[in-house]
C-alpha cells in the first residue's frame, strides 16, 4: 500500500474517515474538493478538483479514499475514479469485527465499532458507520449508507442507494429496495418498495 494517500471531500464525514485512515497508520496529506476549504482541522494540501486532468498523474500514485457521505455524489466520484483506472480500497478501523467469511467490495468504509457478520456481502462504496451491526448473511448494495448503530438483522437485503437512519431496526428477512430512506430509530417489519420513505416504529411508509 502506498504510504501517502488523498481523500476525496473535507468535511464532517471525512474527519471520521480521516481518523479510520490514521488508526491503521495511513498517512493522508492531501485532499479534493471543489474549492478549497476555509476550515483545515488536519491540516491537509489543497489538491484541486479530481476531475482536473492535471490531477490524474498524480492521483494515480497514491490510494485514494472517498469521503462523501452522500450516496449520489459518492457513486458519481466512484464512477469517475473507475472510469480513470484509479484505485479507491476498502478501509476499515481495527476497533471493527468483520467475519472471514464476509465480502466487501472497493471503496466501502467501515467506522469504529462496526460488526459485519458471516457471509454478509457489502457492495461497492457502502458506509458501515459507528457501532451498526450487519448481521449473518445480510446483503448491502452498491453506494448505501447504514448509519451509527443501526441494527441488520439477519438474511436482510438493502438495495443501491438506500439510507438507513441512525438506531434503526430492521428485522430478520426483510428486503430493502434501491433508494430508499429509513428514518433515524425506526423500527421496519416488513419488505419495502424502491424509492420509498418510511419511518417510526413500526416503521409506514410517508404519503406524499
Amino acid at each position: 500500500m502506498n504510504k501517502n494517500s488523498i481523500i476525496i471531500g473535507y468535511s464532517g464525514h471525512a474527519f471520521v474517515v480521516l481518523d479510520v485512515l490514521h488508526a491503521n497508520a495511513i498517512i493522508c496529506s492531501y485532499y479534493c474538493e471543489k474549492e478549497e476549504k476555509p476550515i483545515n482541522p488536519y491540516d491537509l494540501q489543497y489538491l484541486g478538483n479530481e476531475k482536473d486532468p492535471k490531477h490524474l498523474k498524480f492521483l494515480r500514485q497514491h490510494n485514494i479514499y472517498i469521503a462523501i457521505g452522500e450516496n449520489n455524489s459518492r457513486s458519481k466520484v466512484f464512477n469517475f475514479l473507475a472510469h480513470n483506472n484509479l484505485i479507491t480500497p476498502f478501509v476499515s478501523h481495527p476497533s471493527a469485527i468483520i467475519s472471514p467469511t464476509a465480502s466487501l467490495a472497493d471503496a466501502t468504509i467501515v467506522m469504529p465499532g462496526v460488526v459485519i457478520n458471516a457471509l454478509a456481502t457489502i457492495g461497492k462504496g457502502v458506509i458501515c458507520n459507528t457501532s451498526s451491526i450487519i448481521e449473518h448473511e445480510c446483503s448491502i448494495g452498491d453506494f448505501s449508507h447504514i448509519a451509527p448503530g443501526a441494527v441488520l438483522a439477519g438474511n436482510v437485503s438493502i438495495g443501491k442507494n438506500c439510507f438507513v437512519g441512525a438506531n434503526s431496526v430492521i428485522k430478520q428477512g426483510v428486503k430493502i429496495g434501491d433508494g430508499v430512506v429509513i428514518g433515524a430509530g425506526s423500527v421496519v417489519l416488513k419488505d419495502v418498495f424502491n424509492n420509498s420513505v418510511v419511518f417510526g416504529n413500526p416503521a409506514k411508509v410517508k404519503i406524499k
